[in-house]
Parts: C-alpha cells; structure tokens; sequence
C-alpha cells in the first residue's frame, strides 16, 4: 500500500559495513509523484494552524519521546521501534491509528529522488576531513557499486532478483573480507576492464518489475533535473551516464550546477521549500 513493499524485502545484516534509474532498479523505489520536503525549524509558520512541531507530534501518536531520545530534530529509532513495535491487544480504534498510520498516500511521493538527494548530500558532507561516518541510503550505493563494479562483488551472488539489490541481502562479510581492503580496492579499480553490467541485460530485465518500464518513469530516467535537499539544490546530469541506459555518450554540456545554490550547507537557518525556491 505504501509502496516499499520492495524495499522491506533488503535484510538488515547486509548494511554493517563500514541516478533515478539506480534507485528504481536497485531499491525498487518510485522516481515519480509529488516532491519530499519540510522544514525543521519554525515549523508552525508555515502548517495551518500554527501549531508548534511537537503540539503535532503528540496529537498524532499520543505522547512525547524524553529529551535523551531527541537528537535536534531528531527522534532515535530505536524510541519508535520500543514504543510503537507491538500494538496492544485489544486496542481501540485511537491506538490502532496510532500504531499503524494510513499509507494509502505514501505511494504517491517520489521517495526515489529524495532517497538520492540525500546520498548525494551524504557523500558531499563524507569527503570532509573532520567527518568519520556516512549516512544516507548506503545499501543503494553498495549494490551499484557491486553492480558497476564486477571485480568488488562477493562472490557465490548469482541470482538475480527483484529489486536489484535483494541479490546481495544476505552478504555478511567474514573477518578474512575486512582486513587490508583500501590496497586490495586500489589494485582491483586498477585492474578494471572497459566492461559493465548495463541495466538492458536479458538477466535483469526478466526480474525488473513491469511498473517501473513505463513510460512516465522512463522518461523521468532521461531528464536533466534538481535534485532538492531542503534549500540545496544539485543537477542531476542524465547526459553524463547515458551508457548505463544503453545510449551513446556525446561529449558532455558544460556543468549546470548553480555555485551559490550549492554552496548552502543548511549552517545559515532552515528553509521552507515551497516558499523559498518557488521560483
């Protein structure tokens, strides 16, 4: 109902190391449908009523995390997960509600294109000397890695499935995999041959899911567009890539990133996107 159904399906353990078309096949997640934005701060300036985030937030699951659960603006999963994880036997139609949210309306947001613009924002923040942990959607970067990338990919893997990273659920490196890993990358990166895996192989199509071949996918697959991240913008650069979609690549346009739109990090005051970047 809520359009993850996909997603649910990657295993947990798979996670503990340490483009739109991507995120469809890869995650199985929606490239379409309305945008995913807020705003973290003055939150009740822009929602009708004008009701403080957490006046919200207690309407909507009847109680308020502890100060030490809340990080900014942030509640740990692991509150949720105690606190909602089970519904009550017996409950009454309030408590349902509660424990388990109306989806219905999750499937028409582009989760795909907000999964990406964080890993892209991610990756970005990653690349500073000062920061020691990534976030973001990793299990999307991996299984493109190990899909790009055929000398990194574990071996005994050879099943395809729907959606393309469910092939590598159940990787758990051993302690033989985790030693000397930066020298054996290099060697293998310098080792590649010009080859790879395009997404047009009879082998992935034949699990791809029928939905994400339509048409109004396809054609947001070739678009050159924003990516947006609160009040950051990033272009996508479809023409960059064009081989993975079985094109022929022609030398590349100038970039199309906007210098003073990527150089906000969010240290300047949260942003409302609709009113912000409106035009």
């Amino acid at each position: 109902m809520a359009g993850l159904y996909h997603l649910v399906r990657l295993k947990d353990k798979w996670f503990r190391l340490d483009e739109p078309l991507d995120v469809a096949y890869q995650l199985g997640l929606s490239v379409d449908g309305r945008y995913v934005s807020g705003c973290l701060t003055d939150f009740q300036i822009y929602i009708q009523g004008g009701r403080p985030a957490w006046v919200w937030f207690q309407e909507f699951l009847g109680v308020i995390p502890p100060l030490n659960q809340v990080q900014k603006f942030a509640v740990n999963c692991t509150w949720f997960q105690e606190t909602f994880g089970e519904c009550p036997a017996g409950a009454d139609e309030e408590t349902v509600r509660r424990f388990a949210p109306r989806l219905e309306e999750m499937d028409t947001y582009s989760c795909g294109s907000a999964a990406l613009a964080w890993l892209y924002r991610c990756m970005c923040r990653v690349a500073n000397r000062h920061v020691v942990k990534l976030a973001g959607p990793l299990q999307l970067l991996q299984s493109w890695i190990f899909w790009r990338f055929p000398r990194f990919r574990p071996a005994r893997y050879d099943t395809c499935s729907w959606p393309l990273a469910s092939r590598w659920s159940g990787y758990n490196p051993s302690g033989s995999e985790k030693g000397p890993r930066v020298q054996m990358w290099r060697l293998r990166i310098d080792m590649l041959q010009p080859r790879d895996m395009p997404y047009s192989s009879p082998e992935v199509l034949q699990v791809v899911h029928p939905e994400v071949l339509e048409p109004r996918h396809t054609a947001m697959w070739r678009s050159m567009t924003s990516l947006i991240y609160f009040a950051m913008i990033e272009w996508h650069q479809i023409d960059r890539v064009l081989p993975q979609f079985g094109g022929v690549q022609p030398r590349p346009q100038p970039t199309l990133n906007i210098d003073f739109l990527m150089s906000k990090d969010g240290q300047d005051g949260d942003r409302w996107f609709p009113s912000t970047l409106q035009f």
